[in-house]
């Protein structure tokens, strides 16, 4: 329950308002690169609140306002019809490729957002997470994810340019929603997966280091 109560906010100004907003705005007719961009107040507010509260900036507000910067580019680059679906191509291939350029970071990003997770900004949390730093195999763990869910996103937003273009334009749009969300599920649930296997090997290495 306090994980829950941790995420909420971050929820609610980092997904929930900026769809509401978008749907909105474009629903009353304004042009998606407006709607995305004044969507993107909601992660702000976010990021100045948690910078209040914790003296560091939320990495998944900073995450979110990235996409939609990327989402208004291409908004505005795009305007044929299956161009449009590569459009959320470019978003997450253009994550993947920064998640695998943050291997080259002293730490990767995988790192922070794993902190989000793991420590809901508690600051006693935060300080034991980085504390985890210093053992081989929680930096490897860290590294491997990070490559993990960068080849996902870059795998996935090829193979939907790739069906956009292959399919049916009616067809093409059923795939391509749904198999975001089909690789991020499985994304999320093999990272549980390996984070617990390797939370349980560190934990028996930490003793002996």
């Amino acid at each position: 329950m306090k994980v829950v109560a941790n995420w909420l906010p971050t929820m609610v100004f980092n997904i929930a308002l900026p769809i509401i907003t978008y749907a909105l705005l474009t629903g009353y007719g304004m042009a998606d690169a407006p709607a995305l961009a004044l969507s993107g107040v909601w992660p702000l507010i976010e990021l100045g609140i948690s910078f209040t509260r914790t003296r560091h900036a939320d990495e998944f507000s900073i995450m979110v306002l990235v996409f939609l910067v990327i989402g208004v580019v291409a908004s505005l680059a795009f305007n044929d019809a299956r161009l449009l679906l590569v459009k959320d191509s470019a978003v997450t291939g253009l994550f993947g490729l920064v998640l695998l350029g943050s291997l080259l970071a002293p730490r990767p990003l995988m790192f922070y957002f794993g902190r989000k997770f793991a420590t809901g900004g508690d600051p006693a949390r935060v300080e034991w997470w980085n504390g985890l730093w210093q053992y081989p195999g929680f930096r490897r763990s860290q590294r491997i994810l990070t490559v993990v869910w960068g080849a996902a996103f870059l795998g996935e937003a090829v193979l939907r340019v790739i069906l956009s273009y292959a399919l049916p334009l009616s067809t093409a749009l059923v795939v391509t929603s749904v198999l975001p969300y089909v690789v991020l599920g499985l994304l999320i649930f093999g990272t549980v997966t390996y984070g617990r296997r390797a939370g349980r090997r560190n934990n028996q290495a930490a003793p002996a280091q």
